[in-house]
């Protein structure tokens, strides 16, 4: 593990890049300077790279978002794929049954635009369809519990397996944690996203030399560690208030079983 100061020292050791948005790019209120640069100069460079996100939300609505909300110039956002991309075609093909209950914010109902018609009360869903946490009920863990506690039958399709983001200053559920909990009660998950190799595999050639960035050890670098890549872990990401000292890292690395080749404090070209 190094810790490296300029990206654009190894950056030609690489076919591939995959960057994660959330917390390296942006951290949903503001987009880093670093990372900006960094895109800009892969971009000067005909680098290939690619967005990959555990958003739970079609490709298109995250563009937006990156354009209209974090000021991001459209011609640096050509290929971007999210979990919710993943799971769309999923349940378009019916692949878990028919019917859907959606466990989430409406925000994130266009991930089953055109098949409202499927959309079914908990007790008579095939499935169960978890974007994320309502919004009125964002801290409760326990108002899940006792409402998925009757449905252990029915399977869970989760679209964000992040466990937690940090929304600026603030960190918030996300859909990975509803999941865990449904598993914790004796329920059944089928996850979209990082770090399950799947994801992964509608990116990269066989051949590809891809570095992963991102700063969840959970996802981003258990991903990287999944398909035999090198990565590149973000420290002033989700995991900074529990490194603490740089001193911990190695012990935190262990916790969750991974390892990483590079370290940076935020994103830098």
């Amino acid at each position: 593990m190094k810790k490296l100061d300029h990206l654009k020292n190894i950056f030609n050791n690489y076919d591939h890049f995959i960057i994660d948005l959330w917390g390296v790019v942006h951290n949903g209120i503001k987009p880093y300077h670093g990372a900006i640069k960094t895109i800009e100069e892969l971009y000067s460079n005909n680098k290939a790279y690619y967005f990959l996100s555990n958003a739970p939300r079609p490709v298109n609505d995250v563009r937006k978002f990156l354009i209209e909300k974090m000021k991001i110039d459209e011609k640096f956002l050509k290929n971007i794929f999210t979990s919710g991309e993943a799971a769309i075609n999923s349940i378009k093909n019916f692949d878990h049954g028919k019917f859907f209950f959606h466990l989430g914010p409406k925000r994130d109902s266009k991930i089953y635009w055109g098949l409202e018609n499927y959309k079914a009360k908990l007790e008579k869903c095939d499935y169960i369809l978890c974007t994320g946490l309502y919004d009125d009920q964002m801290n409760e863990l326990g108002f899940y519990e006792k409402l998925l506690e009757n449905s252990l039958d029915k399977i869970m399709v989760c679209t964000n397996p992040d466990l937690v983001v940090d929304n600026g200053n603030t960190q918030e559920y996300c859909a990975g944690t509803i999941a865990k909990l449904f598993e914790k009660i004796g329920g059944k998950v089928i996850y979209f996203g990082k770090p399950y190799k799947e994801i992964y595999n509608l990116i990269l050639k066989r051949k590809d030399k891809a570095l992963i960035i991102g700063d969840n050890l959970r996802t981003d670098i258990k991903g990287a560690n999944l398909i035999k890549q090198d990565s590149l872990f973000i420290l002033g990401g989700i995991h900074k208030n529990e490194i603490g000292n740089l001193d911990n890292l190695d012990n935190i690395l262990k916790k969750y079983n991974v390892e990483t080749n590079f370290i940076q404090d935020q994103l830098n070209w």
